[in-house]
């Protein structure tokens, strides 16, 4: 096999392998679940990852629709009552992150902690 062609086939065989990396990692997202119950989210706080896109999935036991919102982290979702939602997050720089219930916006808080 001639140089060139080596060196082409192993450029080949690299680029596939990070495709493959990067494949692996996105499907290894975080995922975070609360729940939403009598104006109040459990837990209240959840921990994810700095600078890796992360996953909410809100299970709203009420019966009444709630509107989960996140004006630091650009998010709105109204989920009807007795469902779930899935909120998927770009990336985030470490800090605190508020989140409401946008209808119970006075006692139904909770917050994002990206280390």
């Amino acid at each position: 096999m001639s140089p060139a062609r080596k060196f082409s086939t192993t450029m080949a065989a690299l680029v596939f392998g990070a495709l493959l990396a990067a494949g692996a990692q996105a499907q290894q997202a975080t995922e975070v679940q609360l729940s939403y119950k009598d104006k109040k989210f459990t837990p209240a706080e959840v921990t994810v990852p700095a600078n890796t896109a992360f996953t909410i999935r809100v299970k709203n036991l009420d019966a009444k629709a709630m509107e989960f919102e996140s004006k630091p982290l650009k998010i709105e979702k109204v989920i009807a009552a007795n469902s779930e939602a899935v909120v998927n997050v770009r990336a985030q720089k470490p800090g605190k992150y508020k989140f409401v219930d946008e209808y119970n916006e006075d006692v139904a808080i909770g917050s994002v902690i990206v280390k």
